[in-house]
């Protein structure tokens, strides 16, 4: 009798009941992640990898076994979780990487809870009852003698385990070159996946410093130098104001909902001023610090971590050290602590001179992490009226808040009514938190203009990342999005960020359509005071003076993506089985991007994470 029919069912009990739960709770977050998820897909993809550590249990563990099964299925599970709820909120499959962010989790629970739909919980049910089950020792008892733990044959377990190992492999090694996280977390299957990138863990290799240099930078990026660019100098010697706004839109503008502006003041700046209807969020884990660290650096952010976690020990070429070379004061206020996403750092590598944070503003009018955007506005205020009382020019970052996600503010603060399809739902809660940020906002305008600072102030406003991305709405969003736009609501869409730049002195409006991101910003404001970028790499671009750009992108995209002045990409397994998403509405299905495009994206933050690397480590003494 062979050793696979010497097997008997008593003793496959422990083994099967939790291979079926493992099974179930893949179709769950596989049903969750991936579009047009494959039915066999869980089977053929997770089920080896749960059979191979079953196996292992059954080959190694003589004592405990129970304990060692519900330990194994209490991980297993909690990585699925975390893979639908990460995907949920970044739109990417959740990596070890992500691990290390986990203090920041409890600051953001409100976002978390937001996004947990009711079914979601059902990963977590047989614990529930098992642990309700075992709460009692007779119970406990039971479940052993039930579970029946004599050993499987060792052969049958050998065979299972070999066949599982190697499917496994079959299922990881062919894959590997995948560029589309999300495309290899399902070719592989999520636990191979994860498991892939512990494994395959290692330093990128750097490309030389000596060998990144500004010419390089700009061929990659097509950029052909001007002797005389427009507006240069327009803002020399003026005040540098920029304002971040928390998760706002380019849809929001010239928005109306039955009848209601959503944000009257901001529709008001970009028909006054210079305003970038194709401007492109440039964010990742960190998401409005790395916008911070994006716009002051003129870097893209790094590919695993938030910017503050990766790079604030080193010596970062910025905006504030340029400014301050040319005499400037600098200051950057937040109304959050500033521990959150390791700012106090960051803030030190910028080079600011000052901070404030939530220390300064206290816990008046406290919305989400901190005091109101009314509050933030009316110290802020306070303060540059003082710095501009010093005589030297100022430049200060100003870093909105309350229309944060899950965006439900007091409903105390709403200044519109929305209809009742709009009420207690996401959209509809984001309408409300960014027109009583808009108001905030235009409360911020007349006092720096009462106060003479608007008209001595270069003034930039843009919004810091998306607010609705489309994983993280439910069918009722995504209709009322359609609604908005007039179609479905796509990636485009998604990381489009407004950017006004009120220039003092600047009568004419105009509407910019070529294609910018917040990289762009440090080389655009250089443009305009009148400073040269020739001594500081940097990997943006003025875009009041170039047509054409190239914006790679990380995070909310898998890794590949890129926008040019036609589309959004965003590669499959690789360039050629990618998608395109067109930026003008009128585009034909034609060829919007090519490979040379995607090459020399990836190229582009190769250099960028190499030449960072590379920095030197800020001294000691300014810890």
């Amino acid at each position: 009798m062979s050793a696979i029919q010497r097997v008997r069912p008593g003793n496959l009990k422990p083994f099967a009941f939790f291979t079926v739960i493992m099974i179930l709770k893949s179709y769950l977050a596989w049903i969750t992640i991936f579009e047009d998820m494959p039915v066999w897909g869980p089977l053929i993809k997770e089920l080896p990898f749960i059979l191979v550590l079953f196996c292992l249990i059954e080959v190694f563990a003589s004592k405990r076994k129970i304990g060692i099964y519900l330990s194994v299925n209490l991980i297993v599970t909690a990585v699925f979780f975390a893979a639908i709820m990460y995907h949920k909120y970044y739109g990417v499959i959740v990596t070890y990487h992500a691990l290390q962010q986990v203090n920041q989790v409890t600051a953001v629970k409100n976002s978390v809870f937001s996004l947990l739909a009711p079914y979601y919980l059902l990963i977590f049910l047989d614990i529930v009852v098992i642990g309700f089950w075992l709460s009692r020792k007779k119970r406990a008892e039971k479940f052993k003698q039930w579970f029946n733990l004599n050993k499987i044959s060792k052969g049958f377990v050998g065979v299972v385990l070999g066949i599982s190992f190697a499917l496994c492999i079959f299922n990881i090694w062919p894959n590997r070159a995948s560029m589309n996280e999300i495309k290899q977390a399902e070719q592989m299957g999520i636990l191979s996946y994860e498991t892939y990138t512990i494994l395959s863990n290692k330093d990128e290799e750097l490309i030389d410093k000596d060998e990144i240099t500004q010419a390089k930078i700009d061929e990659l990026k097509g950029i052909n130098k001007q002797d005389n660019p427009q507006l240069y100098g327009a803002a020399k010697g003026k005040n540098l104001i920029i304002i971040q706004l928390e998760s706002f839109q380019s849809f929001l503008i010239d928005l109306k909902i039955d009848g209601q502006e959503i944000t009257p003041v901001m529709n008001s700046l970009v028909k006054d001023n210079l305003y970038f209807n194709h401007f492109y969020q440039m964010v990742g884990q960190g998401n409005t610090s790395d916008a911070e660290f994006v716009v002051n650096t003129s870097f893209y952010i790094p590919y695993n971590e938030a910017a503050t976690q990766n790079y604030p020990n080193k010596e970062l070429p910025s905006l504030p050290k340029l400014l301050k070379a040319q005499g400037y004061d600098t200051a950057t206020f937040h109304t959050n602590m500033v521990d959150f996403w390791n700012r106090g750092e960051l803030y030190k590598a910028l080079g600011w001179d000052r901070y404030y944070d939530q220390e300064f503003f206290g816990q008046e009018d406290t919305v989400f992490f901190g005091p109101s955007d009314e509050v933030l506005y009316k110290k802020t205020a306070e303060e540059l009226s003082k710095m501009q009382a010093n005589g030297a020019p100022f430049y200060s970052q100003v870093i909105s808040m309350t229309a944060h996600h899950p965006f439900t503010i007091p409903h105390e603060l709403d200044r519109i009514t929305l209809p009742e399809r709009y009420q207690n739902n996401m959209v509809g809660d984001y309408l409300r938190s960014q027109n009583y940020a808009d108001y905030a906002l235009g409360q911020f305008i007349d006092d720096l203009k009462q106060r003479g600072i608007w008209d001595n102030s270069l003034v930039v406003i843009y919004g810091d990342h998306l607010g609705l991305p489309k994983f993280s709405l439910d069918k009722h969003g995504l209709e009322l999005m359609s609604e908005i736009y007039g179609r479905e609501y796509s990636y485009r869409d998604m990381l489009n960020i407004p950017l006004v730049i009120s220039i003092p002195g600047q009568t004419e409006p105009k509407v910019y359509e070529n294609v910018g991101g917040q990289v762009d910003l440090l080389p655009t404001i250089a443009n305009l005071f009148g400073v040269s970028m020739d001594d500081q790499i940097h990997f943006g671009q003025d875009i009041l003076n170039h047509s054409y750009n190239l914006l790679p992108q990380r995070y909310y995209l898998p890794s590949g993506s890129f926008i040019n002045d036609k589309a959004v990409f965003m590669p499959g397994t690789w360039y050629d089985d990618g998608t395109q998403f067109p930026l003008a509405k009128d585009s034909v299905s034609q060829a919007l991007t090519t490979e040379d495009e995607y090459n020399r994206a990836l190229e582009l933050l190769r250099l960028s994470d190499s030449y960072v690397q590379q920095l030197p480590d800020r001294q000691q003494d300014e810890e």
